[in-house]
């Protein structure tokens, strides 16, 4: 494993992932290798034992009532894309953010274009935060959904998604949440924030492997599938069975991932998102002091002090941002992200479409000594230039 690398990506991929994590995905591969919901042999059973207990701590972690609401999926995006497509008619209107990842915006654009779906972005002011006042003035008769992100992914912004699930529901609309930066390090309860579809990674905050995430589904909202076929369940029907999770998990289910994602989900309720989320933001606001003090850094997103999640995005006057991450690999062994974050609107709210940003993104295993690397290491590059 290459230790050495000082690894602030964790915003794209939590690693390196706990032992336990790695332990549970070579046992589901030697002792439950069979296809789960397939069969009654004791493998396929002991495949689907793994699953049960997998949404359940889910479903405990982000106050789901029925576990089976929850369907596994392989990412964020297929999860939103799940939600979007699966709501959304000709002729209805969805309201978004300009804080919104293309996960979002993209499949909103497809819709647009092939079901005359009618789509509006609230505007988030120079800190990255949405603008309710605005976002209230975009209902129109026929809005049906409201998609929020929980945390930008470039900015660091913290929606208060409680405000805005109250909002939509006073308003009659579906609201959907995308969670990929929040879940596992911020505390997040379908119930109380009126989340009537929560699409979340299991490779970020959970610290499960890639390949993994999910997407919970209000019990009282059908979806259409955007992917059908076999089940293991009612297979006489013609058509896709009515009971869940299976109305929404055709396929065979990724088991190995699964049962890594399970063992990070379990260290994250012991560790609890709270306390989580305290120490990541303690290690942003560390690094954002020392980067403030740089001459020519922009830092992105809240200001120190203020709430955010655990990630900073900057620019470097006169320094092209993918330019200073390729040093940062090459000359100083830190792992960051730079260009666009995938994250086109939040960079057009904030005036660097044309530059993109550096983003540094700690992690549950980050320490002080990385960050000050990462500080001492800006240093240089802006001593010596580029």
């Amino acid at each position: 494993m290459a230790k050495d690398v000082i690894y602030l990506d964790h915003a794209a991929t939590s690693w390196p992932k706990p032992p336990e994590v790695i332990r549970a995905v070579v046992e589901a591969m030697e002792q439950a290798g069979a296809n789960a919901g397939r069969g009654s042999h004791s493998l396929a059973v002991d495949s689907g034992r793994l699953l049960v207990r997998a949404r359940m701590e889910l479903a405990q972690l982000f106050g789901i009532r029925n576990a089976q609401d929850l369907a596994f999926c392989y990412n964020t995006t297929m999860a939103l894309n799940m939600a979007i497509q699966g709501t959304l008619k000709p002729g209805d209107h969805v309201i978004a953010t300009m804080a919104e990842h293309n996960s979002v915006r993209r499949p909103l654009e497809y819709l647009r274009r092939t079901r005359g779906v009618e789509v509006d972005f609230a505007e988030v002011d120079a800190d990255g935060y949405v603008n309710l006042s605005h976002l209230g003035r975009l209902f129109r008769p026929n809005t049906k959904l409201v998609v929020c992100t929980h945390s930008s992914n470039l900015l660091g912004s913290i929606q208060p998604v409680g405000e805005i699930g109250d909002l939509a529901k006073s308003r009659g609309a579906r609201f959907l949440v995308d969670a990929a930066q929040s879940a596992g390090s911020l505390d997040i309860d379908v119930s109380l924030m009126n989340i009537d579809l929560l699409a979340f990674p299991g490779h970020k905050g959970l610290l499960g492997p890639q390949g993994t995430g999910g997407l919970y589904i209000a019990p009282d909202l059908d979806l259409e599938p955007i992917l059908t076929g076999g089940t293991g369940s009612q297979s006489e029907n013609r058509e896709q069975p009515d009971v869940r999770p299976d109305r929404y998990e055709s396929g065979t289910q990724n088991v190995p991932g699964i049962a890594g994602l399970l063992a990070g989900v379990r260290r994250v309720r012991e560790w609890k998102p709270g306390c989580i989320h305290r120490r990541e933001w303690e290690q942003v606001q560390m690094l954002m002091e020392g980067l403030q003090e740089l001459p020519g850094i922009r830092l992105l997103g809240p200001r120190a002090g203020e709430e955010r999640s655990g990630l900073i995005a900057f620019t470097v006057k006169g320094l092209d941002s993918a330019r200073v991450a390729h040093r940062l690999d090459r000359e100083f062994g830190i792992a960051v992200r730079a260009g666009m974050h995938c994250a086109p609107l939040a960079h057009e709210a904030m005036g660097t479409l044309a530059s993109g940003a550096v983003r540094a993104s700690v992690g549950v295993g980050t320490t002080e000594d990385e960050v000050r690397s990462l500080l001492e290491a800006m240093r240089h590059i802006l001593g010596a230039g580029v």
